[in-house]
């Protein structure tokens, strides 16, 4: 769950996961560059750069 929270203070977030982390599916291309710059850990930078790629692919 998101941290600190619990099961009944948790509001329903469909753009995050059960554990909080950013779900990267719904995104459009200039969404994703939005939150590359906005991140700082080299784990979700390197996610954000395979979905931003298979956005890409997509869209060509």
């Amino acid at each position: 769950m998101a941290v600190g929270q619990n099961q009944r203070t948790r509001k329903n977030d469909s753009m995050l996961t059960k554990t909080g982390k950013a779900r990267l599916g719904p995104l459009n291309a200039t969404q994703l560059t939005k939150l590359l710059e906005t991140s700082t850990k080299p784990k979700e930078k390197s996610k954000i750069l395979r979905a931003l790629s298979k956005r890409q692919i997509v869209t060509e």
